[in-house]
């Protein structure tokens, strides 16, 4: 799939005095899977409308191929928003049948694989006739799960789709990811809070904190770069001189940080009397964007 680059830049955005999105610059390449992580209210939502069009911005820029998104009818061919379906929104003359949602996606997205869509209603056990609003939570995150893949968008950006999964269907839902990738080589954006559990397979991974992009990195690397050391607080103190320490745990003489440095600087820190383990995903985003909070 030939997919365009995905651009944001100086982007801000507020909600009366909010500032939800600050100066935030982003490149989204083809041909990769992209995990979006940050707490709750840190922006996701808004920052992947923004992206696909379908919200507005205060001022900054975004384009596709260097085109700006709105009235652009490559970029609505190519990039697919599947957001997080509420039982709310599809109440009263909004209430319309899974079929009929369906449907209407056929209508939008070019590629869309009829096929695909089938195989996937029948294994999600999701009956077509069901109104929307009457679908349980994991059935609404089936349901935007089938109209991204189905889509076949180039560009095909999710939003929690996890979100009322049980684990095996999150399971297989990383599962169904991955072998699309693997054939089409389209580009993934996918938001979660579920981190530990996605991180494999996120080629890359964009920390958004308070507004602002503090990593858009490849996984791998980003995880290298950070280390948990604990042993006695005077040699702890002494190994790292020269490591940024992102966080401080003390009980008596004992004490326990997380800190991020060069390859060379925690490689010299296992030769110390500590104990020097690696950090997952998690705690590494736990790091940067916990504020101090107990982790």
């Amino acid at each position: 799939m030939n997919a365009g680059i995905l651009q944001a830049e100086g982007l801000c955005k507020s909600y009366r005095d909010k500032e939800v999105l600050h100066n935030l610059n982003l490149t989204i390449e083809p041909g990769k899977i992209y995990g979006l992580i940050g707490r709750n209210g840190a922006g996701k939502t808004t920052l992947l409308g923004i992206l696909t069009g379908q919200n507005t911005k205060d001022s900054g820029s975004v384009t596709y191929d260097g085109q700006p998104v709105w009235e652009n009818q490559r970029a609505l061919n190519d990039i697919c928003f599947s957001r997080e379906l509420q039982a709310t929104l599809f109440s009263g003359p909004n209430n319309m049948k899974v079929r009929h949602y369906l449907k209407a996606a056929a209508i939008y997205y070019p590629n869309w694989d009829l096929d695909y869509a089938l195989r996937l209603l029948d294994e999600f056990k999701l009956e077509t006739r069901k109104k929307i609003s009457q679908l349980s939570k994991g059935q609404m995150s089936m349901v935007t799960i089938l109209l991204a893949l189905a889509s076949r968008a180039p560009v095909t950006i999710l939003d929690e789709p996890a979100a009322g999964l049980d684990v095996v269907m999150r399971e297989r839902f990383y599962q169904l990811l991955l072998e699309d990738f693997s054939q089409t080589n389209r580009t993934f954006l996918v938001s979660t809070h579920i981190i530990e559990e996605a991180a494999s397979i996120f080629e890359q991974v964009i920390i958004l904190d308070e507004g602002r992009i503090l990593e858009n990195t490849p996984t791998d690397e980003l995880i290298q770069q950070f280390r948990c050391i604990s042993g006695r607080e005077d040699v702890v103190d002494q190994v790292c001189q020269g490591l940024e320490v992102l966080s401080v745990h003390q009980m008596g003489r004992q004490k326990t940080v997380a800190v991020r440095g060069q390859a060379v600087k925690l490689a010299a820190a296992q030769e110390a009397d500590v104990d020097v383990s690696p950090m997952s995903l998690q705690h590494v985003f736990v790091a940067l964007c916990g504020h101090g909070d107990a982790q």
